[in-house]
């Protein structure tokens, strides 16, 4: 049995290394994989040959809530931005807290983890608010190297903060885990990693301007734009999600989708300035429609490995791993698989990580934050390399990729300890959990 079933994993590696050999996209070549593999398991049976597409449909629709908190909450973001509202922000915070650099880069932190923190996805914070941000911090005499690796750690931990973490969506949705109580356990950890980042990166100025010049070279706003206009959707977004918490009984289940639309219809009637809303949903769900392919394969790649026994194999191999091994080689395994395979990774190895984890006692949910904080690191690491493309792309910086990657050590380094640290002592942190709900 188990020859049988390692035939078959060697068979859906191959076929995803050869897809990537032919330059495929990484969407196309897990695709390759999931197929290959239905093909190969048809041949002893598991699945049925007859049943290999049933299987494929099911998978697609594995993570369709996913898929829809995904596009809402981005389509928000983007109305946002299309209204003034991320210039706004950005030039007042330079305006008003130019002298204070503490305060300007906590700020301007806080401004790259929101759009992602409501999407789940680092290159959506980046397309949404990167440029203007980094235009900010190269006011305040960051290089361009450095904004760069600010850029890339903050996006990243900004995927991983609540209120949606889709590698926490992920393992939730195949542990049978319900995805409550994350967000005390991420939000800590994210807000104190992504402030130690910013100071350490960026508390070096390489030259100073004036800041009358520096507000003359910004971006400018709708002359209608307000804080109000600006802070009224978040607002209606949190408080329906505060309101469902507080009164469960009386408050109806609206869920996260509807959630944002019903915040990105507030930012639609509350921007100065009119705004093309399906051109712009348009061209939104353009952009994210590689992320979108990216779940729906995800989901038939999991269904497969499923069918065909190749995800209890990797269960079997985990389990079979010595404990302190196995903790050593998370800080390599984990970002590695993001890399490889973008979320598939949290499918692939983090499901039966859980499983086995929630098996000797360690809390699953804290677990699971740990984890979430070690992915966003493989979006700097070819073949993938998302966030890390789109930091240098949005930064403007010219020099080679590794020495950008080089510079971001330490965070990365802090980040890969204290996830470890909060998956080993899980059972501890189980209070932030507690009190989260």
């Amino acid at each position: 049995m188990y020859l049988r079933i390692g035939i078959i994993l060697a068979i859906m590696v191959v076929a995803y290394s050869l897809a990537k050999w032919k330059n495929l996209s990484v969407e196309l070549s897990m695709l390759s994989a999931a197929v290959c593999g239905g093909i190969a398991g048809a041949f002893v049976s598991t699945p049925p040959i007859g049943q290999l597409a049933r299987h494929l449909v099911e998978g697609a629709f594995t993570y369709l809530d996913v898929i829809l908190v995904f596009s809402t909450a981005t389509i928000f973001m983007a109305i946002v931005r299309e209204s003034g509202g991320v210039n706004y922000v950005v030039r007042a915070t330079i305006k008003y807290f130019y002298n204070l650099r503490i305060i300007a880069l906590i700020l301007l932190m806080i401004i790259v983890l929101i759009p992602g923190a409501l999407t789940g996805a680092g290159s959506v914070s980046l397309l949404v608010v990167g440029a203007p941000v980094a235009l900010a911090l190269g006011y305040l005499g960051i290089t361009k190297r450095r904004i760069a690796a600010i850029l890339f750690i903050v996006a990243g931990l900004s995927a991983a903060a609540p209120p949606v973490n889709i590698w926490a969506m992920i393992l939730s949705a195949g542990t049978a885990i319900p995805y409550v109580g994350f967000e005390l356990p991420l939000g800590i950890p994210v807000l104190i990693l992504g402030t130690f980042t910013v100071l350490f990166l960026g508390w070096k100025r390489e030259r100073t301007m004036d800041l009358g010049e520096v507000l003359k070279e910004m971006p400018e706003v709708p002359e209608r734009m307000s804080w109000w206009r600006v802070i009224l959707p978040f607002l209606i977004f949190f408080g329906l999600i505060v309101a469902s918490r507080i009164l469960p009984f009386s408050t109806p289940i609206l869920g996260l989708p509807l959630e944002f639309v019903i915040a990105a219809l507030v930012a639609l009637l509350v921007s100065p300035k009119k705004i093309k809303i399906l051109e712009l949903s348009r061209d939104t769900m353009k952009r994210l429609l590689p992320l979108l392919a990216t779940m729906v394969v995800v989901g038939m790649l999991q269904q497969v490995m499923t069918a065909t026994g190749v995800r209890g194999l990797l269960s079997f191999a985990v389990i079979s791993t010595p404990i302190t091994l196995l903790f050593i080689l998370l800080a390599v395994i984990i970002p590695v698989s993001e890399g490889v395979l973008t979320y598939g990774g949290a499918a692939i190895i983090g499901i039966p990580l859980i499983w086995f984890l929630d098996s000797i006692g360690l809390h699953a949910t804290v677990a699971i934050a740990g984890l979430s904080l070690l992915w966003p690191l493989g979006d700097g690491l070819p073949p993938t390399a998302l966030i890390g493309r789109l930091s240098v792309m949005v930064s403007e910086y010219k020099d080679s990729y590794w020495t950008f990657l080089r510079s971001t050590w330490l965070p990365w380094l802090i980040i890969t300890v204290v996830g470890i640290l909060m998956i080993k002592f899980s059972a501890d942190l189980e209070f932030l959990v507690r009190w989260s709900i």
